[in-house]
């Protein structure tokens, strides 16, 4: 068939949307385009359809470029002068420049040469594309169908890249690596998510046109994207998984440059000057925290105070798990309507953009952890926010903690969070998409806390497992440190896990693994809650009575997320203008 005009970008998604400054909308408009045209899946998945006849260019040579495009539009921003700007342009230009700053510092890691995991790797990719790519009309079919026409030489792209990656050292763990030839070899069995996709009908293409459509998408499947999945699957066994790093070997310290990769991760990851021995310490005292909270409300809940014998019995009691993969749906979809019933007693702005529920696909789920959020497109076309849940072994899965892990990655924290970000007037579309991991991750444990506040929480069991998580969050910021900074293995991260949370045995696996090939993203959850945290206690002491909960989110969430000393300046200048007038 032939090409398939562009599509257009879609309704709030400005580049420079209150932007006054024509100098920083144009660095704005430049970047924002770029950055989608770079990364075609993700603007497809946000409602950018510009570009959805193509994927990613996983090649070093298409990085270069896009840092060198970035390096430049950074040069341009700094020749700004803030001191000329409306304040609210000097606040955008700052976190423009912020937001390029830290993307430069981690340039460093060389990710594209190395980092592969079950989580993040071409069949992921792959796979995922039936979910985002629409299908209203026989333009929609002909830019899908070109896509996957692109796949094959783009999975053999990122097979050409880690090869040259392991020649030069980089390599990723042979732990990690052996997870995902295992995932793959699962996948290609059964490879459902693609095969069907020559079975799905377009609107508007019938007939011989439709038959011809989906001969050719069952053609380039089986004879271009498939087999370049098995190409990509033996260059990962066959080549890479036998220089994979060794068990000792499991952090980034061990990849070259691996020491200042990791330093300029847990500065972007944090959005704060911290060194790795710092994070360290904090997560320590903070997991201590916790503890003392554990011990105090075990016996209420289950009657053990010893905190070993509180985890052995959370971890090994059949009691408190599921037993069906449709119990575990089922509580969550209960978790959030609970969850959103209550919100309007905490915030005064509420999302229009409503959240779904569904389990993880099976493809993923063995391998991949305990839930995760995929955000919403809004407006009359968008989609809903999807608040995933893995309920693959249910037996596995804990009933105490479901809760708390409902209203972390739904309501109130990450869909109402991100989807109030999308739907804020007058901001442009980096701020609604950024992606400041500590103040999104940070929130969405804040809330697992003020869900409890709301009343969300029915027994002390409930709550159990909201400490139980917030044991985990903590746990990371030492962990994390532990593996990519002090050079801990595997084995050494999941038995420190294991000692100090009541986690699940599977999970610490998947989770451990998570954070040895995604280092310093573990970081952002507890540092970001405790900033807010703070935010919220200093706010309450200065305001006394006046002090309004749902005025505090409110202005919080107002500005989209923003980097934790960003977001300190605006919320302490909200604290002085609330503050009420001295009295003569």
């Amino acid at each position: 068939p032939a090409a398939a005009p562009p599509a257009a970008a879609a309704p709030g998604l400005e580049a420079a949307a209150g932007v006054r400054d024509p100098r920083l909308a144009a660095v704005l408009r430049a970047h924002w385009d770029a950055t989608m045209a770079r990364w075609p899946t993700f603007a497809t998945a946000i409602g950018d359809h510009r570009f959805d006849d193509r994927l990613p260019d996983p090649s070093a040579e298409a990085e270069a470029a896009f840092a060198a495009l970035e390096d430049a539009l950074l040069e341009q921003a700094l020749a700004i002068d803030p001191a000329a700007l409306h304040p609210d342009d000097a606040l955008t230009r700052a976190l423009f420049v912020d937001e390029l700053r830290r993307a430069a510092s981690t340039r460093v890691c060389r990710f594209g040469d190395w980092s592969v995991s079950p989580r993040d790797n071409a069949l992921v990719i792959a796979f995922g594309l039936p979910d985002d790519h629409p299908l209203a009309g026989p333009d929609d079919a002909a830019r899908l169908l070109r896509r996957l026409e692109a796949l094959g030489p783009a999975v053999d792209a990122a097979a050409a890249r880690l090869r040259a990656g392991a020649e030069a050292g980089r390599v990723a763990p042979a732990e990690t690596l052996r997870r995902t030839v295992e995932q793959l070899d699962a996948a290609l069995l059964d490879p459902a998510p693609l095969r069907g996709l020559s079975a799905r009908a377009v609107p508007g293409l019938n007939g011989d046109a439709a038959a011809a459509w989906s001969a050719a998408v069952a053609a380039v499947v089986d004879a271009g994207a498939l087999p370049a999945l098995g190409r990509y699957r033996d260059t990962l066994r066959d080549d890479i998984l036998p220089r994979g790093r060794p068990e000792p070997q499991a952090g980034v310290r061990f990849i070259p440059d691996g020491d200042a990769c990791y330093a300029a991760l847990v500065q972007s990851y944090t959005t704060l000057p911290l060194t790795a021995e710092m994070v360290h310490l904090s997560g320590k005292l903070a997991i201590a925290s916790v503890h003392a909270e554990l011990r105090a409300l075990g016996p209420r809940a289950v009657g053990e105070g010893d905190l070993q014998a509180l985890f052995t019995r959370l971890r090994e009691d059949p009691e408190l798990r599921f037993s069906t993969e449709a119990e575990v749906e089922a509580h969550a979809r209960a978790a959030l309507a609970a969850a959103e019933a209550a919100a309007p007693r905490a915030f005064g702005r509420l999302p229009a953009t409503r959240c779904e529920v569904r389990p993880i696909p099976a493809h993923e789920a063995p391998f991949t952890t305990i839930a995760y959020y995929k955000q919403a497109v809004p407006g009359p076309q968008g989609t809903p926010g999807i608040y995933y849940i893995n309920t693959w072994a249910p037996e596995s899965r804990p009933r105490f903690e479901a809760s708390a892990l409902a209203f972390h990655e739904s309501v109130p924290g990450h869909h109402l969070q991100i989807a109030v970000a999308r739907e804020l007037p007058d901001l442009p579309a980096f701020r609604r998409y950024q992606d400041a991991t500590a103040f999104v991750e940070g929130w969405a444990l804040y809330t697992e806390r003020l869900a409890d506040e709301l009343g969300l929480y029915a027994t002390d069991l409930d709550r159990l497992g909201m400490l139980s998580f917030d044991a985990w969050r903590s746990a990371r910021l030492v962990v994390d440190t532990g593996i990519h900074h002090q050079g801990w293995t595997r084995a050494q991260a999941e038995a420190w896990m294991l000692e100090n949370t009541p986690l699940a045995a599977n999970n610490i696996r998947n989770e451990v693994d998570r954070y040895i090939s995604t280092p310093g993203q573990a970081l952002s959850y507890k540092t970001g809650q405790i900033e807010i945290l703070a935010l919220r206690a200093q706010a309450q002491a200065a305001l006394g009575p006046a002090f309004s909960l749902p005025a505090f989110h409110d202005h919080l969430l107002s500005a989209g997320a923003l980097p934790l000393p960003a977001l300190r300046a605006r919320m302490e200048a909200w604290i002085a203008a609330q503050r009420p007038p001295e009295a003569p």
